[in-house]
């Protein structure tokens, strides 16, 4: 892809400071481009930085040090209320946990994050919440309490909620990790749909097989950096750095 990066980071860092400790150092110096239409995955062990660097990302967190253009934009110098009001426009974010609130309905979840959108009509609400559950595989739940859901319905209506303000990039925080395995196919498929349709994904995830097929780009982060990324097919079969053939080679 050629197209001018819509995320560019550069020599990011993010330290936590603990009470009667040393800093608690979790990335320490990551470049990453994304461009508009790319779908990225990023692999490792747990504890190496993925979901911190993922909260940058989606302006959730700020970095320590480094720089960070969002569309050309620099987030350095955003206050709160515009980073709140790009994070709301631009990403749309599903986690491990399906965050849905157990007393709507599918359609009224799905809905709520129009109740923030003054140009959203109250009857155009309901009408693109029932669209999206429909273009998640959910037309038979519309309407639906969460709770009589599974739970690759639940994160199907945690993506559908993320879609709602037609956001331009998707963020997924190893969305099918809570998953039983049998049901982790129905959510792979609903991502490798919104992929064939454009969606910018940045995709934090263990499963290699939906990374080699969906991804333009696999990034390998282990100790706070990106220790090897590029096309996947290449870095999983012929991985450079020996940190991502050890990984590799206790997860394929």
């Amino acid at each position: 892809m050629t197209s001018a990066p819509l995320l560019h980071l550069r020599g990011i860092t993010r330290t936590f400071l603990v009470p009667d400790a040393p800093p608690l150092r979790i990335l320490t110096g990551v470049d990453l481009d994304v461009r508009p239409g790319e779908h990225v995955a990023v692999v490792g062990r747990s504890g190496t930085g993925k979901s911190t660097l993922l909260n940058i990302l989606g302006l959730i967190d700020v970095p320590t040090s480094g720089g960070y253009r969002l569309d050309g934009v620099d987030t350095a110098g955003l206050g709160e209320s515009r980073r709140a009001h790009l994070r709301g426009r631009t990403f749309g974010f599903v986690f491990q946990s399906f965050n849905l609130i157990a007393g709507l309905t599918t359609t009224e979840n799905v809905a709520a994050p129009l109740l923030y959108d003054h140009g959203a009509a109250f009857w155009r609400r309901g009408s693109r919440a029932r669209e999206l559950l429909e273009a998640v595989g959910l037309k038979d739940k519309v309407g639906m309490p969460i709770g009589r859901l599974s739970g690759g319905e639940q994160q199907r209506v945690a993506i559908a909620r993320a879609l709602a303000m037609d956001p331009e990039l998707m963020l997924f925080d190893e969305p099918t990790s809570a998953l039983d395995p049998e049901l982790v196919g129905e959510v792979l498929q609903v991502m490798k749909d919104l992929a064939a349709d454009g969606m910018t994904m940045v995709v934090v995830t263990h499963e290699m097989g939906f990374a080699r097929e969906v991804g333009d780009q696999l990034v390998f982060m282990d100790g706070g950096v990106i220790c090897e990324s590029g096309e996947p097919a290449e870095v999983l079969d012929h991985p450079a750095e020996a940190r991502t053939q050890a990984f590799l080679s206790s997860v394929l």
